[in-house]
């Protein structure tokens, strides 16, 4: 018998000797399910001994000692089913671009935009966020210069957040070359219609598709209720066939894209409002999650809304 794993428009259909059985009907991506590692008190180190293990104090600004990351497939592939169901649960989204006004490295940017967001969440009620990073190919006086993108589910005063994200860049060092440059473009919101979940997830598909950037810093993370979020549920291939039946009917509204790889197969499929009442699991669960978060809900002052 063949396991499927599937999500929001892709299924992946394993051969017989490597499928699992028992992760029939289980959802899954979801951070709450990580295995937490017990460790026995007899097996904890000295406190002296952590303390000799720590690395030298260097200068957190030099840029070679930190490890180059990138976005890989898999990357790439869940932080596009983590936005899907984000997408699912709120349903008031916006997407925001932060640029810098000066050239800036990874970690002052990563160290900025942690700032940023902590304000943020401050001052919003039940914000969430997911953000990724990306190089800038085009600007030709801040080459490679990083910035970020993000989804939340928060309506922004523009001018107020605008100006506090300058403040924040000030904070951290990166100040315009010109002291009265105050660039506009440097806080960019647009406003997503999360009925429409496949444009939701394109949003952030667009920028990482092609997003082979190297980077000294993280290239992406989330708010910790988005990462509670469940993205995929394992079935028989019963799931499959009745997405094969609709396609012959021509009542599917597309074609499935079969790939085949060694050890599986990988099942495209067309999003649409049909096919969207096949992943309710997820989202009923999701529900659950999402209100049930243990998660403190921080403020309700609003002052910088």
């Amino acid at each position: 018998m063949r396991v499927l794993k599937n999500t929001y428009g892709v299924s992946i259909g394993f051969i017989p000797k490597v499928s699992r059985l028992s992760l029939m009907n289980k959802l899954t991506g979801s951070s709450l399910d990580r295995k937490v590692k017990e460790i026995p008190d007899y097996l904890e180190k000295d406190p002296m001994e952590k303390l000799l293990e720590k690395p030298l104090k260097i200068d957190e600004y030099d840029e070679s000692i930190y490890k180059l990351r990138s976005m890989s497939p898999r990357t790439k592939a869940k932080i596009r089913k983590k936005v899907i169901a984000f997408g699912r649960q709120s349903k008031k989204l916006s997407f925001v671009t932060l640029t810098f006004s000066n050239k800036v490295t990874d970690r002052q940017a990563i160290k900025a935009l942690g700032a940023f967001l902590d304000n943020v969440s401050k001052r919003s009620r039940d914000f969430q966020y997911l953000w990724v990073a990306e190089k800038q190919t085009k600007n030709e006086m801040f080459k490679d210069n990083i910035h970020f993108h993000l989804i939340t589910n928060k309506f922004w005063n523009i001018k107020r957040w605008w100006n506090y994200w300058l403040d924040v860049q000030k904070k951290q060092g990166i100040v315009p070359r010109d002291e009265n440059f105050k660039p506009s473009s440097a806080f960019d919101v647009r406003v997503i219609n999360s009925n429409n979940i496949k444009s939701v997830g394109n949003y952030i598909t667009k920028y990482i598709t092609k997003n082979t950037g190297k980077y000294r810093c993280m290239v992406w993370n989330c708010s910790r209720k988005i990462s509670q979020l469940y993205t995929d549920f394992y079935s028989e291939e019963s799931f499959l066939t009745q997405l094969e039946k609709l396609e012959q009917a021509n009542q599917l509204g597309g074609k499935i894209k079969t790939y085949n790889q060694e050890h599986c197969s990988i099942h495209l499929i067309p999003l649409n409002n049909l096919t969207n009442r096949l992943y309710n699991r997820i989202d009923e669960q999701n529900k659950i999650v999402w209100a049930t978060s243990d998660e403190k809900i921080k403020g309700g002052n609003n002052e910088l809304r």
